[in-house]
């Protein structure tokens, strides 16, 4: 195989890109199902979890693979943050419109969650475009680890038949992952706000 794709961490990351579209297709049939009648599209439910398990899980694989053999390329630096945008963001807005999950991730988290992608995407593309650097921060990092972990939980509340008393803690724990994730999604676009301060004060004189 030539071209971008022959290496493998440009194929994991098209692969991703397609489970993650996979993944939509099963949100999707998903979409307008009750909250108490999901317990009868389990298996759907636990396709949907592993699935974004695995996809999410590949994000450190891909990256690692890159850095280990040095074949960091231009491709993998879109490509890369692009597909983890449409995995989180894409899945967020499922949640956001399904029955079964709206009071854990709300429409208007979403929005919030958006809103600090789409402005960071445009300070890194200034910022890169006058000749600086932006590489990804620590607290962005934590941040798509928060965000996975409780998109993940959110799903693994509904996958899996859960005794009432499990279940109850299980979703005061997601609930608290949610608003880590909205915590550290904030802090992230904060701290790349602060870090790019300079290169944008300079370049209004």
């Amino acid at each position: 195989m030539s071209g971008v794709f022959r290496h493998w961490p440009n194929r994991i990351t098209a692969l991703r890109f397609v489970g993650s579209l996979v993944l939509f297709g099963l949100l999707q049939l998903l979409v307008h199902v009750p909250a108490d009648e999901i317990a009868e599209h389990r298996g759907t439910m636990q396709a949907v979890f592993w699935l974004f398990v695995i996809t999410a899980a590949t994000d450190y694989l891909d990256g690692y693979l890159a850095r280990r053999d040095a074949l960091v390329s231009a491709f993998g630096r879109i490509a890369d943050p692009f597909t983890d945008k449409v995995l989180i963001l894409g899945t967020m807005i499922f949640c956001a419109v399904s029955p079964w999950t709206r009071e854990l991730i709300p429409a208007w988290m979403v929005v919030v969650i958006m809103a600090r992608e789409f402005l960071v995407t445009g300070i890194r593309g200034y910022v890169e475009s006058v000749g600086g650097e932006f590489p990804a921060d620590g607290f962005g990092k934590i941040k798509m680890i928060a965000q996975c972990l409780a998109v993940g939980g959110v799903f693994w509340l509904d996958a899996f038949p859960w005794p009432a008393a499990w279940l109850e803690a299980w979703r005061w724990i997601v609930l608290v992952l949610v608003w880590i994730t909205l915590l550290a999604t904030i802090g992230s676009g904060l701290s790349y706000v602060l870090k790019a301060r300079g290169v944008l004060e300079r370049s209004a004189q």
